[in-house]
């Protein structure tokens, strides 16, 4: 049984955690509402640009089809973006981001294909390279840096678009956590190339549309925009989802430490009690013996 002082050691050290439990989620719910605002903000956006593509798409077909769009005309060869954080402490935020990656790969390579991953953010690549290191073929982490931007979004669609242009994929898949709520985070896949856009106009018939210069060359600077800005949209959506975890989860880490103090000072004051009766115990026995 431990002594006396071990408890109050025990105790103390439960209380110094709780303090840095309860400090780490007021800095995180501090930062939420900010994180929550930036990616709320980008989803029109990036909607937005899914609508143009897919009116620009359905005028332009075969050899006049960029290959961001078309592809390569194969899928031997898949590229995994798997976007987490740099940090941990959150929950099972980076875990199911990157558990839904697993998933993914090896259901590929069941089916004969071969797989590569991109790791954009230090936590999923230390959970990947431990089954897939040798398919690691990049890894990107923003660190040092304090305040997310798009120049983050476009060093990531760079690297994308520098192996694909080498041959290096045929189809790339983004895998991000979608935020909801504080409790609530999606994990997610989205096909960036071939690029996947939605269906022309709602309900009827197309609207007519003009453009100059023509569609291809809009198309040509458009996608790989495009890629940026899905990219750029998934890292935002982490962001709001990681402070959504890390909240969630050292509130429940501050709750937990409270109940163990509790125990822990029940069974000090137990052994204390115990203590104290025996030492009367053995003054009366003595003063009777005498």
């Amino acid at each position: 049984m431990p002594s006396l002082k071990d408890l109050r050691n025990r105790i103390a050290s439960v209380k110094a955690t709780q303090k840095i439990t309860k400090a780490m989620q007021m800095v995180a719910a501090a930062k939420l509402k900010r994180a929550q605002n930036a990616a709320e903000a980008a989803r029109p956006y990036a909607e937005k640009m899914e609508t143009v593509l897919a009116n620009l798409t359905g005028s332009v077909a075969g050899a006049d089809a960029p290959l961001l769009l078309t592809g390569t005309g194969k899928s031997d060869v898949h590229l995994l973006v798997v976007c987490t954080a740099e940090r941990g402490l959150c929950g099972a935020f980076n875990s199911s981001i990157v558990r839904l990656a697993r998933e993914k790969a090896l259901a590929l390579q069941a089916e004969g294909k071969t797989v590569k991953f991109l790791c954009v953010g230090r936590k999923g690549h230390d959970l990947i390279r431990r089954q897939f290191e040798k398919q690691i073929v990049g890894f990107i982490e923003f660190r040092a840096i304090k305040q997310l931007s798009y120049a983050q979004a476009e060093q990531v669609g760079r690297e994308l678009l520098k192996l694909f242009e080498a041959g290096k994929f045929d189809v790339a898949t983004l895998f991000f956590s979608k935020f909801k709520s504080v409790i609530s985070q999606i994990p997610t896949a989205s096909q960036l190339i071939p690029a996947q856009v939605p269906g022309g106009d709602a309900g009827g018939a197309k609207t007519p549309y003009e453009f100059e210069p023509g569609e291809g060359e809009i198309l040509a600077d458009l996608l790989p925009r495009n890629i940026t800005v899905q990219i750029f949209k998934a890292i935002l959506e982490n962001a709001a989802s990681e402070q959504g975890a890390r909240m969630s989860s050292m509130d429940s880490a501050t709750r937990n430490a409270g109940e163990m103090i509790k125990k822990q000072t029940l069974k000090y004051n137990r052994a204390r009690q115990a203590m104290i009766t025996k030492e009367l115990i053995e003054i009366i026995s003595g003063a009777e013996a005498l």
